[in-house]
């Protein structure tokens, strides 16, 4: 189902890289300027998966607003892009700055929001990941959590190490995001169905 520790800890040390260089810079715009790291760490960790799983950033507004990305599993591309009009069957992504609690951004309005609609939202300030999906109830749930650190500002710190930080917890971001984008979205609406047809 996944690659070796060794590779998912590889794709986790160049996200801890990639963000730690850019923090450096002290030119960065908070939550925007994370976008490449994640999107690349993202589809690092969804090409181990089978079937792959992509994320498409700055999605389109599908009735609940515009989440930071969608992610897609391959079987939903057509010349390489998603179908129209389809959602992304393994969930949206909302991304927060460091400086954010993703815990209270996932019992957010917003997230509750694009839950309504997506079913599945995975919910990261960079260093914290809560993955938001339903019981079995229908309700929505978090139903898995991960953190590389407490607080924005041993975030940071840790990351002027990014190999040590990947090296201590690489393996278990990366597990965590394989199962995380291993989950398909349950369909909110039967018209969700349409693309199928």
């Amino acid at each position: 189902m996944t690659a070796s520790s060794a590779g998912l800890t590889k794709v986790v040390a160049a996200y801890c890289a990639e963000l730690h260089r850019i923090h450096a810079s002290g030119g960065a715009t908070g939550e925007r300027s994370s976008y490449g790291p994640l999107a690349t760490l993202l589809n690092g960790v969804g090409a181990t998966l089978k079937p792959r799983v992509f994320c498409v950033g700055e999605l389109a507004n599908q009735g609940a607003g515009h989440p930071d990305f969608g992610l897609y599993g391959a079987r939903q591309v057509q010349k390489g892009r998603p179908r129209e009009g389809q959602l992304p069957e393994r969930g949206v992504v909302e991304v927060k700055g460091a400086n954010d609690d993703a815990w209270l951004t996932a019992a957010s309005h917003q997230v509750s929001r694009y839950w309504e609609r997506y079913r599945l939202v995975l919910v990261t300030n960079l260093r914290q990941f809560v993955l938001v999906g339903e019981d079995s109830a229908g309700r929505p749930a978090k139903l898995e959590t991960f953190q590389l650190a407490e607080t924005a500002e041993a975030f940071w710190q840790a990351l002027e190490k990014p190999h040590a930080l990947a090296r201590s917890a690489g393996a278990g971001l990366g597990e965590y995001l394989c199962r995380a984008l291993s989950h398909c979205a349950a369909l909110a609406e039967p018209k969700d169905l349409a693309w199928l047809l």
